[in-house]
Order: C-alpha cells, then structure tokens, then sequence
C-alpha cells in the first residue's frame, strides 16, 4: 500500500511571497519581491523592491498549471515577468522574455 503526495500546482503553488533575481538588465541585475495570493480564479499581488517599500501592483496575472504570468508597471514601463515552477520553492523565466529570471520561496514571509 502507498501513499502519493500531491505536488502543489496553479495558484496553490504560486500564492505567497518570492525573492525574484532579474539578471542583465540596463541598470545592472534587480532583485525584487512579489507578494501573490490567490483571488477568485487567479492572482492578484503587489510587487516590493530590496527596502520592502511597495513599487507596484500586478494589474494582470495569467495563470497556467505550472506557470504564472504577472503584468505589472515599473520605471514607467508596462512589463511581464513569466514564473516557471522549478521545484517546490524555486521558479525560474524571464522578464519580457529578454532577462532570465530566478526566483526563490520566501517561508513565514509576512
């Protein structure tokens, strides 16, 4: 007799706080935070950078099984940063598909 566990999946999955590195950009590599949760049928959230200070919000997110897409505006620019699931606490992609992208779970992040 075994047991599966299920892997989370979808908003389950993406819903809470991550630590994203956006590599090579213009001003040099970014690291900024997204807080993601879970509204209705898809996520809404609001984007930190390295102070905690709050840059943006997420005006539009598109969520697959096991990828999440969120719009957001920074520096005066419309942008999409693509969250692929890696494993249970990492994701990697790319913002505008130019700047690769890895990110990192942040756990009992309030």
């Amino acid at each position: 007799m075994g047991a599966n566990a299920q892997a989370k999946t979808g908003a389950d999955y993406f819903t809470g706080t991550w630590s994203v590195l956006i590599k090579g950009t213009p001003g040099g590599d970014a690291k900024m935070t997204f807080v993601l949760e879970k509204k209705d049928a898809t996520m809404t959230g609001v984007v930190k950078d390295s102070t905690g200070a709050e840059t943006a919000k997420i005006s539009s997110a598109e969520l697959k099984e096991n990828q999440l897409t969120v719009y957001f505006t920074t520096q005066g620019y419309d942008v999409n940063l693509v969250m692929d699931k890696k494993d249970e606490d990492h994701v990697t992609g790319s913002l505008m598909g130019m700047f690769d992208a890895e990110g990192d779970r942040i756990k009992n992040a309030k």
